[in-house]
């Protein structure tokens, strides 16, 4: 029988620029080799700079056009744009491709869990962010944990929004199946489990939307899986972007 124990990090305080947020995380946790630990973007981006007032941003034509297209603020536009690698669909919301590959409302941008007037980035590199604090945590409590960094994101077809993994260290993304036979001993050909993105909504629900305060979660007793990081399809495979693109494009 396998048996998790998920507990969300209470007591944190409000996260600044210059914060450290692992060591945070250590003083309020203490970890065993092999937990994995969840962090909401909003802190380490917050802890990290990655804000700016809104009053930063001009608007360019385009914004004004998308800000009047959605009755949204044109400067919020502007850092939405500033922060896309691609923009995919323009109405009636902005999906924006990141530099990093994700794909996401608003390019992930927030104006939540923030002072008035300023807007949160995600992280520009997650993976790196997802390594840098698995680093500190060994360093803190000589414990082999892994990371997974979290974005809420909506969904396809379906209403409400979920945790996302948007980086990850110390695991693989994919659990994969194929080539293993299920309780009949047919072969799996197509079953691949996206691990960190289950793991992630399952945070989201003890990490809560509103006013929670409870933005980091550990894992405690998952079992190791094998797999692989290709969790993002390339342009070629993602179907449902091409579509999206395409819808665009003849507007």
């Amino acid at each position: 029988m396998v048996t998790v124990t998920v507990t969300g990090v209470s007591g944190l305080p409000i996260i600044h620029k210059g914060d450290d947020v692992a060591a945070l995380i250590g003083a309020r946790y203490r970890f065993s080799d092999g937990d994995i630990l969840c962090i909401a973007s909003t802190i380490y981006s917050k802890s990290k700079g990655y804000t700016k007032p809104l009053s930063a941003f001009i608007p360019t034509e385009r914004a004004l056009r998308l800000a009047k297209l959605n009755g949204e603020d044109p400067r919020f536009v502007q850092a939405v744009l500033d922060a896309s690698a691609d923009i995919i669909m323009e109405h009636p919301f902005i999906l924006s491709e990141l530099p990093f590959g994700h794909i996401g409302v608003r390019a992930g941008v927030d104006q939540s869990n923030i002072e008035d007037g300023n807007v949160i980035f995600l992280p520009p590199d997650p993976m790196k962010a997802a390594d840098e604090v698995r680093k500190e945590i060994r360093e803190i409590s000589g414990r082999d944990v892994g990371v997974i960094i979290t974005d809420t994101c909506g969904r396809s077809f379906r209403r409400g929004q979920t945790g996302n993994a948007i980086g990850w260290s110390g695991m693989v993304a994919i659990r994969d199946f194929r080539g293993d036979t299920d309780l009949f001993g047919h072969v799996l050909k197509i079953t691949e489990e996206a691990m960190v993105d289950e793991l992630a909504g399952f945070a989201n629900f003890i990490m809560g939307e509103s006013n929670n305060g409870v933005p980091a979660v550990v894992f405690h007793g998952c079992p190791a899986w094998t797999g692989h990081d290709n969790l993002y399809f390339t342009k070629n495979e993602d179907i449902t972007r091409s579509l999206l693109k395409k819808e665009m494009i003849s507007k």
